[in-house]
């Protein structure tokens, strides 16, 4: 019987962890290729910046640590954590804002713990939230998509990361800020009303989030991790907007596809919550984690305070993962408890 090696890929001779993670940046191309069609050259400076500080936090811990730079560095697991984390902030995002994220990612989250494979938190979410609580008005300001307001040029996206500049005049409220400010407004007339909607999500994030889905099927294609984790997000997520859909009233928390393709949910689904290390390890741990991120990412962006709830609810289910394992994981052949 051929079993598929699914643990912690530093583990793996299979799939050497350089060789997953370059996979990985290459599966993040469609979905970066859509922020920077809609949102501007800002997503290139973030991401170069993001990257670049998390490799050099990388390369200051492991000297310190007396580990060979070469070796650790060539794994691109802190370009990964760059990446994932640059995706995640508005474009246009002052360096010390991102420096601070690439910080607490990979010094706090990654190596205060242990280093790779050992995080129990996933590292680019760490950074994201300690952003969001610290400094709510910069991570709110995400530029209108380029087809509602003309986005900056490469010299203006450049300066805006020493110049603290905001763009006031091309930032707007997302989709999902709509959706949890609306009040006594049935769908179809908040859809027809504000021009950030596009056909069923957002304008832009739809296309965004189609890019990381095509990203996580190439991935999945590639069996870098199963299928669990995202089916049991998206499966729980679609159920609960369809159950609290109710037609489309003011009441109404959006439907399936508005809550697919909006905010972080392929990121998610695809990019997070499939971390080997700070997620279950059994395939019904897995489906039983996706499906908990699910649930709670709709609770919070209907019922709780944050418009998009993926990095919470990821970081709020990785305190869970040992306990899921422990509950799930098959018991070894031969043991009493054991199944033939």
């Amino acid at each position: 019987m051929s079993l598929m090696r699914t643990s912690s890929p530093h583990l793996s001779a299979a799939n050497p962890v350089q060789h997953v993670m370059q996979q990985v940046l290459l599966a993040l191309i469609p979905g970066l290729i859509a922020l920077i069609h809609f949102f501007g050259p800002g997503v290139i400076f973030n991401l170069l910046a993001a990257c670049g500080f998390a490799v050099l936090c990388e390369a200051l811990v492991l000297r310190l640590r007396g580990y060979d730079l070469r070796f650790f560095l060539s794994d691109y697991s802190a370009l990964v954590t760059g990446a994932l984390l640059a995706v995640s902030i508005p474009p246009y995002s002052p360096w010390w804002l991102i420096f601070i994220g690439a910080f607490f990612s990979i010094v706090v989250a990654k190596h205060l713990f242990g280093g790779l494979g050992q995080n129990p938190f996933n590292p680019a979410m760490v950074g994201y939230v300690v952003l969001l609580i610290s400094f709510p008005v910069y991570m709110t300001h995400w530029t209108a998509p380029s087809d509602l307001a003309n986005t900056p040029g490469l010299l203006q996206s450049f300066a805006s990361l020493w110049s603290n500049e905001y763009y006031d005049g091309t930032t707007m409220a997302t989709p999902l800020d709509l959706m949890k400010q609306n009040e006594g407004q049935m769908l179809t007339f908040l859809y027809a009303n504000n021009p950030q909607f596009g056909s069923y999500a957002g304008l832009g994030w739809e296309w965004v989030n189609l890019g990381f889905l095509a990203g996580g099927l190439w991935m999945l294609h590639k069996k870098l991790f199963t299928w669990h984790g995202p089916v049991g997000m998206l499966a729980a997520l679609g159920i609960l907007s369809a159950l609290f859909y109710d037609d489309g009233s003011s009441a109404s928390g959006g439907s399936p596809l508005f809550h697919w393709l909006s905010g972080a949910t392929m990121l998610g689904a695809f990019f997070i919550i499939t971390d080997p290390a700070s997620g279950a390890t059994s395939n019904l741990g897995r489906l039983l984690f996706g499906a908990m991120v699910g649930v709670l990412v709709y609770c919070i962006r209907v019922w709780g305070n944050y418009p998009d709830a993926v990095a919470f609810a990821v970081l709020l289910l990785n305190f869970c993962a040992p306990f899921i394992d422990y509950y799930t994981i098959p018991k070894p052949y031969g043991t009493e408890d054991s199944q033939s």
